[in-house]
Parts: structure tokens; sequence; C-alpha cells
């Protein structure tokens, strides 16, 4: 098990104060934080044992000693390079590697915090759905456009509009028989916010891939699945996290097309086919 600092990271901001003491003592500590009682914790970080209490709860962990086995996970395993800023001074060479580094990293990190069990309730959903609609804006619609294009190729019937005006307008004729799919790293895009609720009120079963922590799109969420990519001025979210998404977006794909795997394979082969005689000719 691991995972816990990155969720630290990822939720820092949305901590209260007194939360905000604990989760900085122990992102600056991890090593001492692993060998110590809550009542030590409490002393060096200057918070109550309720605050880290409540801390435990806004990671969504079972408690302090799951987060400490949580902690200790990531610190046994193999050291990672971390996210590294793009400064104006860099060579090519070491922009190429830190874009490379920061891709892999914003992958690892998600795979931390990944619930498998979201996961697989959003396999179930998609592979039941009728129809599919992905719903993302700007750089989360290439995303979305990505994901219509891979379904359709295994026959689920899908849809992913450019026109955020459409995103709006499709989703209120959703019903109990469809998916919505709400892609925003951030969870403040209006119009999908604005679609996945009308979709979740006509009864459809909502998913969201963005990133970890509470958001104005998490109470129209049923199926939330997370992602991580520290962002900063320059490395912003749509570049590593766009890797996240898609890689999530990804895993979707094989898990449902496995479920059918000789039917899937079947209309992957033909649509194959039919684009190889156009090509050909």
């Amino acid at each position: 098990m691991n995972g816990g600092l990155v969720k630290l990271k990822e939720i820092y901001d949305q901590l209260n104060p007194s939360e905000q003491k604990v989760a900085k003592y122990i992102l600056k500590h991890p090593e001492q934080m692993i060998r110590m009682s809550i009542a030590q914790l409490s002393e060096v970080s200057g918070a109550s044992q309720a605050a880290i209490v409540r801390l435990c709860k806004s990671l969504e962990v079972r408690g302090y000693q799951d987060l400490k086995i949580r902690i200790a996970g990531d610190l046994h395993q193999v050291e990672e390079q971390g996210y590294q800023d793009i400064r104006m001074q860099d060579s090519l060479e070491t922009i190429i590697q830190n874009v490379t580094n920061n891709n892999i990293q914003s992958i690892r990190d998600t795979v931390k915090i990944l619930d498998a069990k979201m996961v697989e309730q959003a396999v179930e959903a998609l592979h039941r759905a009728k129809r599919i609609f992905f719903y993302g804006v700007g750089a989360s619609n290439l995303i979305a456009q990505d994901a219509q294009q891979k379904f359709f190729r295994i026959n689920k019937t899908s849809f992913a509009f450019a026109d955020p005006s459409m995103q709006l307008t499709t989703s209120v004729t959703l019903t109990k028989e469809d998916v919505a799919v709400g892609i925003s790293y951030s969870g403040e895009t209006p119009y999908v916010i604005g679609a996945i609720k009308h979709a979740k009120s006509n009864g459809a079963k909502t998913i969201s891939i963005s990133k970890y922590g509470t958001s104005s799109l998490s109470p129209y969420i049923d199926i939330p699945l997370s992602i991580s990519s520290t962002d900063s001025e320059i490395r912003s979210g749509a570049i590593a996290s766009r890797i996240s998404q898609l890689n999530v977006i990804d895993m979707l794909y094989i898990c449902v097309a496995s479920k059918d795997y000789e039917n899937s394979v079947d209309y992957l082969n033909r649509t194959r086919k039919a684009i190889r005689e156009v090509e050909n000719k």
C-alpha cells in the first residue's frame, strides 16, 4: 500500500489550517512520521490529535496506522525523479528530459491514488451502457475525442462534442441506460459540471476523471477516478495531467474490450480492414 504522500500533496490546499500543520510536517519529515505515535506527531506538528484524525478522514484512509503504512510504502519504493519545473535557461536536452520525467511521474502518482474498486465500477457501467457521452473542454476535449474514437471501434455507441453548447444540450437527453464521463483536471470547468449535473438528474451513471480531492464537480459524480499531476506556472495541468487522463482512458477501454474479448477483436479487425481498403486504393 502506498500513495499517502501523493494524496497529501494533492489536497493540501483544501485542508483547514490545523490539518495543514500536520500535512506540512509529514511532507517534510515522512521518515520520522512513520515511527511516531499520534500523540508524538501532534506534539511536533503543533496540531491536535483531533486534527490528525480529521486529516486521515480527508485523505480517505482508515486511520492513522493506515496512513503510516501508505507513507512507509511510498518511502520503500524505488526513488523517483519528481516533478521538474521548466526554466527559461534550460537547454534543449534538459527540457526533453524534464518533460518526459514529468509525464512518467504523473502516471506513477496516478496509479498510487487510483481506486481499483472505482475503476471496476466504471468498467462495469461502461460495459452495460447503451450510450456513452464523454464531456471535456479545451485540452480535456482532446481526451474525450480520443475516448470516443476508441470505444466506437469496439461497437460502443459513444459521443464527444467539441462545442461546449452541444455538450450541455445533449446532456439533457441522457437516460438511466446511459453513462456520462466528465473529464476535467480541476473539476471546476463550468460546461463539464453543467453537462454532468443534467446527465445525473436524468438518471445517467456519472464518472469523472479529475484530480484527487473534492471539487465543484464532485457532488454530481457516482464513480470518481482520480488522477495526479502537480501544476506550476509553466508546467500546467494540461501537459502531464493530459497524459494521466489518456492513461486512465486506455485502462477503461482495454478493460471494457476484454469483457467481450472475441467480439471486440472482431470489431477491431473489421474497422482496421475498412481503413486499409481505403488507404490502399
